[in-house]
Formats: structure tokens, C-alpha cells, sequence
């Protein structure tokens, strides 16, 4: 076990690296929109039924603060209300061209980012990285299975 936990602080290290470096392409960007209301536009892009019960769940909050997100969001011209035809008593969160066009600009500039590091690393350790986060990938797909088995069940 206590290999597993100098991995797992080799790991902490890494992710902190690599939190910094899609950071720093986030406030590169231009106007600059902070990380909950980014949350938001990604979970809304990601979903087209998601109303503000279902944000406000995904973002494990209560639905005032999801709203008060989502003002801020439409004031900016990012985010529209619209009634949903299924249920006009329902309101269907959508993104707008601005915010779909924001979020394709930040994947990129992460992407640019990403590489600059990358080609940092010798090709064989580039390709031990892409292996080893593979693994890493299926072996937290079953954690998250099982928290989500948790989670429903309570």
C-alpha cells in the first residue's frame, strides 16, 4: 500500500501541473469566464433537455444558486431560457452561437496548450503517458460506477 500512496502523490503533482496549464488557457481567453459558469455552459452544451433542476443537481447545488449562475450567464448573452414544448411549465436551459463558439475557443486553446508541454516529453514517454492514462481511465471508470450505484441508492 504504500507504494500505491507515493503513486498517488506523484499523481496529485501531476494533476496540479496539469490543472495549472488549462488554467492558464482559461484566463488567456478573452473575455474571461469563470470556472462555475463554464461548468454550466459545458453541462447545458452537453445536454439539450437540461432545466435548471437537473443543473442545479449536476452541480450539486441548490436550484437559487444554479439560477443566480444562470442570470449572469444570459445577461452575458451565453445563456437563454426557453419554455420546454414538452412541459410549458418546465424551462429548458440552451447555450447560445456565443457560448458554443467560447467553449470550442477554450478547448483549443487547452489542446495548444497541452501540446506545448507535450512536445516537452520524449515520443516514448509521450506514449508510456497515453498507456498509462488509459489504464488510469478504465480503473476510475468502476469507481465512478460504483459512487454512482452510492449515490442513487441514498
Amino acid at each position: 500500500m504504500e507504494r500505491a500512496t507515493e503513486v498517488a502523490t506523484t499523481v496529485e503533482a501531476s494533476v496540479e501541473s496539469l490543472v495549472a496549464v488549462l488554467d492558464r488557457a482559461r484566463l488567456a481567453q478573452s473575455p474571461a469566464v469563470p470556472p462555475a459558469q463554464l461548468r454550466v455552459l459545458t453541462i447545458v452544451a452537453g445536454n439539450r433537455h437540461t432545466n435548471m433542476s437537473r443543473l442545479a443537481e449536476s452541480l450539486g447545488v441548490v436550484p437559487s444558486s444554479a439560477s443566480r449562475l444562470c442570470d449572469r450567464l444570459e445577461a452575458t448573452g451565453l445563456l437563454r431560457r426557453v419554455a420546454d414544448p414538452r412541459d410549458r411549465r418546465e424551462v429548458r436551459l440552451l447555450v447560445t452561437p456565443a457560448a458554443r463558439r467560447l467553449l470550442a475557443d477554450l478547448r483549443e486553446r487547452r489542446r495548444v496548450a497541452l501540446a506545448d508541454v507535450l512536445d516537452r516529453m520524449p515520443p516514448e514517454a509521450q506514449q508510456e503517458l497515453v498507456r498509462s492514462l488509459q489504464a488510469f481511465e478504465a480503473a476510475a471508470a468502476g469507481f465512478r460506477d460504483s459512487q454512482d450505484g452510492l449515490r442513487s441508492a441514498g
